[in-house]
């Protein structure tokens, strides 16, 4: 009767053996399924990271058309009539895609017909390039006006009394400024503001 029991004492510390191996290879499955999960999620926080920094470097080509305009400093020198590659600027609407980014932007043959690549800004560090286009969102170029260009409508000024005449508020021709940044990993960031040209 002794023999049996030995028997079944050793079957038993074989199963416990291979249910102990079993329960290693699901800790080692789930330790590697981890480090997958926080190696991707580093890798998207990074993307991340990048991505928002060149939205911030787009900030600056946004700035340097708004002091162009301002001022009519060179090379728009204050006349928004007609194109002007040399200072990346259309006097009309420039086509888009659906997502409302300008052609010219998505392609280098489409960008040399209205711009020029010399006016590319290098970013905070040497691998950032900035590309902008500046259009008058009118639909034929020369003089502005109210039937061929998008223009903004200002509310009257004064008091309650001046809501009531007729006096037609004032209005100003709508530009836009659409950037694309360039950055490290392929990122890509597109930036596009609009804007009155001021007095």
């Amino acid at each position: 009767m002794n023999r049996p029991q030995f028997i079944s004492a050793s079957r038993q510390r074989g199963v416990v053996l291979i249910f102990s191996l079993l329960v290693l290879l699901i800790l080692a499955i789930g330790a590697v399924a981890l480090l997958r999960s926080v190696n991707s999620s580093l890798l998207s926080a990074g993307n991340l990271a990048f991505h928002r920094d060149l939205v911030n470097q787009a900030e600056q080509a946004v700035s340097n058309v708004m002091t162009e305009f301002k001022t009519g400093a060179l090379p728009l020198g204050g006349v928004t009539t007609g194109d002007l590659p040399a200072a990346n600027y259309s006097s009309i609407a420039l086509p888009t895609n659906t997502q409302g980014v300008p052609l010219a932007l998505l392609d280098d043959t489409a960008f040399a017909a209205v711009a020029t690549s010399a006016n590319d800004i290098v970013g905070a560090t040497p691998d950032v390039k900035i590309r902008y286009v500046i259009d008058r969102l009118c639909t034929n170029t020369g003089t502005a006006s109210s039937p061929n260009c998008v223009q903004s409508t200002g509310l009257p000024t004064g008091g309650t009394a001046n809501r009531n005449t007729a006096v037609a508020p004032p209005s100003a021709t709508i530009y836009r400024v659409s950037v694309r940044v360039d950055g490290p990993r392929f990122t890509q960031a597109f930036l596009q503001t609009t804007f009155t040209k001021p007095d």
